[in-house]
């Protein structure tokens, strides 16, 4: 075997490694870019890869419990950023559903999930470059750059949000501590690779100078011919078995390659027939989901509805309970009525007794009225003479004074006669 024959064996095997480790990539990428799963009847839940259904695949993004385990829960009102002003809120649940964050131990990954019913309103995969953002004291959202939205959730109290936020920097912490460990590996295993190819090619370029050196022995003196020509082609028998025992091998890894790859191939086909099937499903179960919509719509009509014919029944029932609170009330005011009437009768009777009687005071009252009558002209004529006294009194007075006025004349006219006499006494 020459030299040419070896170096297009290590050419094959390169080629060979070259082609297995392309296998790994493909075969790496088909297992990572599926990462739903779904479940099959009759066959259970399948963790990243696909199974041929019997009858219709269901794809569900809540994750079976021998796949992905819940490791924190809470409630919440859950919110969505409108994707066309991306500005205002939209609230994706009416009422606080359950909010739950779910470990994948296969996968090395964690996300958070809600479900309303049977909607699916969160299904976030959590990565490093995530931040959850207090806004308020009961609210807090984060970005998915994946779904191409922004959730908001609404918390009952700040301690739940804090409990959130502090789980959710967490699960962040160890998303990025498994995205360095995965980065780490393919480091290493890449250093492996590359070392491997290394030192393949420097036992290459070794094979090669000792070959080098051994045409140079050939082609030298006739003397060295016969001295090194013995062990030289020995020493190259045995490198040439030691490269067919690799060719060999080589090839051999290269069928191997080739029918792993064939059947990638085919499970691939297969995996895209079972797509094509579960999105045939889909499309079936996206029909029956439209017309139970539609039936729903329709039992809603009927209980709003029947909510409508219960509220006027309720107000008839208010009506005939005041109408019977009113004819209740009225029968008391009846009895109360009968029983004043009955008094009124009674009274009715003592009637002729009270007429006699009044007729008998109203007699009195009459005499008494004449009484008076007459007292009232006896004090009239009273008056008048009490009247004609005083005008008598008025006129004696005057009198009485004008008299007095003429007796106090007379006694001053008799005081200075007197006076007169005494001297005239005293001059005699």
């Amino acid at each position: 075997m020459s030299l040419s024959d070896a170096k297009e064996g290590y050419s094959r095997l390169e080629r060979g490694s070259a082609v297995s480790l392309l296998c790994l990539f493909i075969w790496g990428i088909a297992r990572c870019s599926l990462p739903c799963a779904f479940n099959v009847p009759g066959q259970g839940w399948a963790a990243g890869t696909f199974h041929l259904p019997q009858t219709h695949a269901s794809i569900s993004p809540v994750p079976p419990y021998s796949r992905e385990q819940p490791i924190f829960t809470t409630r919440a009102h859950v919110f969505q950023i409108d994707p066309s002003t991306k500005k205002n809120w939209v609230p994706a649940s009416k009422q606080a559903v359950t909010v739950s964050y779910f470990y994948d131990s296969t996968r090395n990954s964690y996300r958070i999930i809600s479900v309303d019913g049977a909607k699916v309103i969160i299904n976030s995969t959590i990565t490093p470059n995530m931040t959850f953002t207090k806004t308020s004291q009961k609210f807090g959202q984060w970005a998915d750059s994946r779904a191409n939205t922004v959730f908001g959730l609404g918390f009952p109290s700040e301690q739940q949000l804090t409990k959130f936020a502090e789980k959710f920097q967490e699960v962040k912490e160890a998303a990025k501590l498994a995205r360095d460990r995965s980065q780490e590996k393919i480091e290493t295993s890449s250093n492996h690779s590359q070392t491997s190819f290394a030192a393949k090619m420097k036992r290459e370029s070794g094979r090669e100078t000792p070959s080098s050196t051994r045409a140079s022995s050939v082609n030298g003196t006739d003397d060295e011919k016969a001295s090194h020509g013995g062990p030289a082609e020995a020493h190259l028998k045995s490198e040439n078995d030691k490269l067919k025992i690799a060719l060999a091998q080589s090839s051999s890894n290269v069928k191997k390659w080739e029918t792993e790859l064939q059947s990638l191939r085919e499970s691939n086909a297969r995996l895209s027939t079972a797509l094509q099937e579960s999105a045939a499903s889909i499309e079936h179960w996206k029909k029956q989901f439209s017309a139970c919509k539609e039936e729903n719509d329709q039992l809603r009509g009927k209980i709003e509805e029947l909510e409508e014919q219960c509220n006027e029944i309720n107000k008839e029932k208010e009506r005939n309970a005041q109408l019977s609170r009113r004819l209740q009330e009225l029968e008391t005011e009846l009895q109360d009525k009968e029983l004043e009437l009955e008094e009124l009768r009674k009274q009715g009777e003592i009637i002729p007794e009270l007429m006699s009687e009044c007729e008998s005071v109203s007699e009195q009252l009459q005499a008494a009225e004449k009484k008076n009558k007459d007292l009232e002209e006896k004090v009239r004529t009273l008056r008048t003479e009490v009247e004609e006294s005083k005008h008598r009194q008025t006129s004696l007075k005057t009198e009485l004074k004008n008299f007095l006025d003429v007796l106090d004349g007379k006694i001053d006219e008799l005081h200075d006669f007197r006076q007169g006499l005494s001297k005239l006494g005293v001059d005699n």
